[in-house]
């Protein structure tokens, strides 16, 4: 069973080296695509946040960041609120208290489909009628082997299965696309970060270079 001191050595080992990288390309990927759906005085929640990249970057009224890292907390960066814990387990957040949930690269690491299934259901509870879920992670459906290049992948998973769970745990999917981003700047890619923001802005591109999906979907008013 891995233990939280693996888990920070797991970062340290695979993000370290690209630490300044990753929050430059971050810094694009938030100004140039994500903080369209995001408000600047929302509530958003960071799941799965590790080393705080996304969290760093993003404008919104109130910031917290959750993960089972002991590390998070220190590398979030100031005004964001922690919090450690499962994230299969009720969270220590209110019903109806988040704007957005973000999650990147995140859900793979789940070990079970239960555990995605009440990761999902307690982000139901805690969004706000109307509030949106924005998941990013590597597709299985694209890359095949190379899915399991990573020792901590535990679930398989496409669009079309992200897209499943979110409807049948009660989510409204309103955007689902297979091919976003490449797969992973752990794996060597660091192409120079201007060229991130051009990127967004081809989408005919990810046809080619996107091993990533991206859905977004809300939690129904009524």
């Amino acid at each position: 069973m891995e233990t939280l001191l693996d888990l920070g050595r797991e970062y340290q080992n695979r993000f370290a080296a690209l630490a300044p990288y990753r929050d430059a390309v971050w810094k694009v990927l938030v100004k140039g695509f994500f903080q369209n759906y995001i408000e600047t005085n929302a509530t958003v929640l960071d799941l799965g946040a590790g080393w705080g990249e996304f969290t760093r970057n993003i404008q919104a009224g109130r910031r917290i960041a959750m993960d089972l890292n002991p590390d998070m907390p220190a590398r979030v960066g100031p005004g964001v609120e922690t919090i450690l814990q499962d994230c299969s387990q009720t969270w220590q957040l209110p019903d109806n208290s988040v704007d957005v949930i973000f999650t990147s690269n995140f859900f793979e690491h789940l070990l079970t489909k239960d555990a995605l299934r009440r990761t999902l259901m307690e982000g139901l509870r805690c969004l706000k009628p109307g509030g949106r879920i924005i998941a990013l992670g590597p597709n299985i459906r694209v890359l095949h082997g190379t899915y399991w290049d990573f020792w901590d992948h535990y679930l398989a998973l496409s669009d079309r299965a992200m897209t499943e769970v979110l409807t049948l745990t009660g989510y409204s999917v309103e955007r689902a696309v297979p091919r976003f981003l490449p797969y992973s700047m752990s794996l060597g890619l660091t192409p120079p970060v201007a060229l991130v923001g051009l990127y967004l802005k081809l989408p005919f591109l990810w046809r080619f270079f996107g091993k990533q999906f991206l859905v977004v979907a809300r939690k129904p008013f009524a």
